[in-house]
């Protein structure tokens, strides 16, 4: 499909500066795009691609000073990043709006309820009473359990696993590979030193707008609901443990692991790799540096933490700078230690 800047400055609510008349059919990186593709410039780093760029239409923000005279025509907006994104939505939504019907083999529950304009792809196995809603694309290989419930223009991407009473919202996103409500690991231990295991009959909440990454596993509630807020996005290869909450538009990087009955508010940013224990709360706002280790509430809200155990971002910078000094302090220690022991020796000597 080819679209003109002039089409294309409506869908993102930019202004053209050049030939409204440009045509683009695909899209490519500043540095290397050719020409008939759109780019975009955001990062200053890149500025200079944009006076020797091949692309035919890029979007820049509104802000930007021209250098030099540029061939290519421009799509000015108040953020190029955030433009080009929504541009890149629309495609995509175009491209997967294009996948209906029903391909085979596949195995669908006469109970179950199915929308107007969904895909199902080949083996797929959707289960008792399981609603779907209008527009979801469900990939192949994907296992929807009995009682699911999936929301309008959802994409469930290939082998994802949704085990029965789970909750899905509308447009939500879930990459491949990802298992959502499999058992929490619940284990009660018992005097001989075994654990017997705690049936978890709770289910998995995704509210709607939220994306997760492939091959993350939210376990279900041993009892209610472990609940993922609406516009929360979460990375790939996250463990979120049974009853946690995850706020809204709260953002977490791959390989993180929150353990159970934990709550973490909204608008909360954690980095890859850390841990978080169970049963305590991450105040709104919070930013967790990656690799941190959180083993205590954060209660004030837009509080940052870094470490193991995380404590006060700025703190941790503050003994990382004096860990850095150790070597020197040490040489100057002894250095004293020397001088005391020269002067006490010549006191002695008088």
């Amino acid at each position: 499909m080819q679209f003109s800047a002039a089409q294309i400055a409506v869908l993102i609510n930019g202004r053209v500066e050049g030939n409204a008349d440009t045509q683009v059919g695909s899209f490519g990186k500043i540095e290397e795009a050719a020409e008939g593709q759109l780019s975009f410039l955001a990062n200053p780093k890149y500025e200079d691609y944009l006076y020797s760029t091949s692309a035919s239409i890029i979007i820049v923000n509104e802000s930007l000073q021209l250098r030099q005279p540029v061939t290519t025509t421009l799509i000015r907006v108040s953020d190029a990043y955030s433009a080009f994104a929504t541009l890149l939505s629309k495609y995509q939504e175009m491209k997967t709006m294009q996948l209906v019907g029903r391909q085979e083999p596949c195995y669908v529950s006469p109970s179950a309820s199915i929308g107007e304009g969904v895909f199902i792809g080949a083996f797929t196995y959707i289960g008792e009473n399981v609603t779907i809603g209008n527009q979801a694309k469900i990939y192949p290989n994907t296992y929807i359990g009995n009682n699911v419930s999936i929301g309008d223009r959802s994409i469930i991407h290939p082998g994802v696993k949704i085990y029965f009473d789970c909750k899905i919202g509308h447009q939500v996103t879930i990459h491949a590979g990802t298992v959502i409500g499999s058992d929490g690991f619940g284990f009660a231990p018992q005097p001989d030193g075994s654990f017997k295991k705690v049936p978890q009959i709770g289910n998995v909440v995704i509210e709607d707008r939220v994306e997760i990454g492939a091959n993350a596993t939210i376990d279900r509630a041993t009892i209610g609901s472990t609940i993922i807020r609406s516009g929360a996005k979460l990375d790939n290869l996250l463990q979120i443990a049974h009853n946690v909450e995850v706020g809204n538009n709260t953002v977490i990087a791959a390989q993180v692991g929150v353990s159970g009955s934990t709550k973490i508010g909204k608008n909360v940013m954690i980095g890859g790799q850390a841990g978080i224990v169970g049963h305590i709360s991450i105040a709104d706002g919070s930013k967790i540096n990656g690799q941190s280790g959180v083993s205590k509430s954060i209660k004030e809200p837009n509080t940052s933490v870094t470490g193991s155990p995380a404590y006060d971002y700025t703190s941790a910078l503050r003994s990382q700078a004096l860990s850095r000094n150790l070597p020197e302090m040490e040489k100057r220690l002894k250095e004293l230690e020397q001088m005391i022991k020269q002067i006490l020796a010549e006191r002695t000597a008088i």
